[in-house]
């Protein structure tokens, strides 16, 4: 892991955003020599609703077409 001053980071943080995010490895800041904290890219989580239970179940028959109520649904009106 690539470690570097937190002044040297202040002056070239954004370039080394960019390099984080290109090279996908994290990068060490330190204060004095001591780690502060860490800059590490973030994944791409591709959270897709549209197919999201696919192989879960199954569908059966046609559950596009509209059903004919029973006689018991019907009002007596």
């Amino acid at each position: 892991m690539k470690k570097i001053a937190a002044g040297a980071f202040k002056a070239k943080c954004l370039s080394l955003m960019d390099d984080v995010r290109a090279t996908k490895r994290p990068l060490l800041i330190t204060k004095r020599g001591k780690p502060v904290a860490k800059l590490v890219p973030v994944e791409d989580d591709v959270d897709d609703f549209i197919g999201r239970l696919k192989g879960v179940f199954r569908v059966v028959g046609d559950i596009e077409s509209p059903i004919e109520p029973p006689e018991a649904w019907e009002s007596t009106r």
